[in-house]
Parts: structure tokens; sequence; C-alpha cells
């Protein structure tokens, strides 16, 4: 075993400098019989710069299905035949009572996702206009989107009607992307990462694991998202849905979850990392050890088309381990 680079990992993370694309190499190189020293390494690096509090998000899916991109993993796209529930944009009292809903479970963030490329028409931009200025004066969340790559117009309006975060993930690496989406360029994802940055929001971004990419394409995410000075990486592993091209796609074990947990963590030390979509699936009994390897949050409730697990279950294993949910 390489114990030198776990010695490297340590110092940088606790610096803040995180690991280069060379150490990271070294790191992931390291064999499955090393991951309780990862697990150690990474949770004081976690310990350092997050001390005992927890992210908890959470989120409603405003708009379901009807997708005309092509991305590989997912069933609200129009290109397969998934079965997903299809629906326009939810009322502004529907989305109230989500918000409401998950605030009462203990979440601190509430983001509202809605499917397709970017949500521009007038109608659903009012929708999350009176949607955010409610949630101002009625819930404690910090208010959150995932809405597509959005004009800068449509963002600066948002953020003045209280939009505080924006969430859009580069899924993978740039060199991997043609192989899960060919309907737009990587460099859109960016370019919404830079204009959320730019005008002063708190910006998720991060990826799925578990498409057939490699440990490569997992560094060269983690650096790109360190390049971009992204506030918080969200992190998902693949739950194949049937009718999708990847609905057979096995290829995640739990320990490597880990690792790429430890991994994101190591390479940008002091950002939030959230574990989100997949996590009871591919990470099963050893979903605990989640904060060992690094995160400081995870997802509570459902996901955006496949149940989560019961948010008083994420709230007993935080006070089992000693940890508590952060407040606002």
């Amino acid at each position: 075993m390489d114990s030198a680079i776990l010695d490297t990992a340590l110092e940088k993370g606790l610096s803040g400098e995180g690991l280069s694309v060379e150490e990271a190499r070294r790191f992931v190189a390291l064999g499955a019989d090393a991951v309780y020293d990862v697990l150690a390494v990474a949770e004081k690096v976690r310990r350092k710069h997050k001390g005992v509090e927890v992210n908890l998000c959470a989120i409603v899916n405003a708009k379901s299905g009807l997708c005309k991109e092509d991305c590989s993993f997912c069933a609200q796209s129009i290109k397969y035949d998934t079965g997903v529930t299809e629906y326009p944009m939810a009322s502004p009292k529907a989305l109230m009572d989500a918000a409401k809903e998950a605030e009462g479970f203990g979440a601190r963030e509430f983001s509202i996702v809605a499917s397709g490329t970017k949500i521009e028409k007038g109608k659903d931009v009012d929708t999350l206009v009176e949607t955010l200025e409610s949630m101002k004066g009625s819930v404690g969340m910090e208010r959150c989107a995932s809405l597509g790559i959005l004009s800068r117009e449509v963002l600066e309006r948002l953020k003045d009607s209280g939009l505080e975060s924006y969430h859009h993930n580069l899924e993978t690496s740039r060199g991997f992307f043609p192989n899960v989406c060919a309907t737009h360029e990587y460099d859109e994802d960016v370019e919404a990462i830079r204009a959320a940055k730019e005008i002063g929001l708190y910006v998720c971004s991060g990826g799925i694991f578990g498409l057939g990419e490699s440990w490569e394409d997992r560094i060269e995410l983690a650096q790109t998202l360190k390049g971009l000075d992204v506030d918080s990486i969200p992190v998902n592993f693949l739950n194949p849905r049937p009718g999708t091209p990847l609905e057979h796609a096995r290829n995640l074990t739990p320990v490597e979850c880990l690792k790429i947990i430890a991994l994101i963590r190591l390479t940008l030390p002091t950002k939030d990392v959230v574990i989100c979509g997949g996590r009871s699936v591919n990470l099963r009994d050893l979903q605990p050890l989640i904060f060992a390897a690094g995160a400081n949050g995870m997802m509570v409730g459902n996901y955006l088309t496949t149940p989560g697990r019961d948010p008083l279950e994420d709230l007993k294993m935080l006070e089992d381990l000693g940890l508590r949910p952060r407040g606002l």
C-alpha cells in the first residue's frame, strides 16, 4: 500500500489545498484493502472543515418527464419508454406544501427541480417567482432550484425573488460526457455554472457515478469542479432505471462508492459534499460510512422519480453517529 499518498492526502486536506491530478491518481490506485485507512484520513479532513454538522437537503419534482435531452441514465427523457409520470409545472401551492413538509423533517435546504433543458416559459418562471417569494416569509430553509441552462435574465429574476442556491450537475468528465448525453455540449453546462457563480448564487454541481466512467474520468470531474470553485458537490450513484440505456448497468460496489466520496472530499476539502440519489441502493448497509468517507450532507426524502428512505431513519442514523443536522 502507498502509505505516503495517505500522508499527503491528510496534509493537503487539512490545509485546504486538496489533491492534485497526479496525487489523485495515486490515491485511487489504493486497493480495496486500504478502505479503512482511506476513511480515517477522509474523516479527519471532514471534521477539520465541517465539524459534526450535516446539511440536509430535500427536493420536489416540480415538472416531470417530457425532457428532450437523451441523458442515458434519466427516466424523464422522451427518448426512452420508462413509464415515468409526466406533468407540467406544479402550482405555487403544491410547491409550498412540499417545502413545508421538508422543513418538518429537518431539511435546511429545499430545491425546486424541473425536467428539461431549461425553464424559460413565462408562466413557469412566474410560478417559480411566486413560490420563491412565498417561501421567504413562510419557511426557514435555504431556497434552491435546479432548472437547467437558464438565461442570465431569468437567473437574475429568480435571484431577485429569493433564490439563494443554484444546482446544475456536470454529471461526468468532459471526455466521457458524449457517452452520456449527445443533445447538448459540455461547455453549456460549464457556462451555466459560471453564470450562477458570477451573479452571486451558492452553486451546487457534481455528478452521477456508475455510468461506466473510469477512475480517470472521476478524477477529471473532481478537478473540473475544483477549477470552477463550486460551493457544494452533489454525489449521485446510478440507480438504473428500466427503459433507459443503462437499465442493466451494475458498475458500483459499496466500497467503491465510499472511495468516490473520499476522492471528492480530499480533492475539494473545504467544500460541502452531499450524497444524493442512489444512496440506499448502492451503499446498502454501509450508508453510515458516507460521513467517515468525507460527506457532510445528504438528501432526505424522495428523489425525482424514485422513493427515498424514511427521513426519520436518516435522522436516527445521524443521532447514532454523534452527528447533528445543521441549522440555518
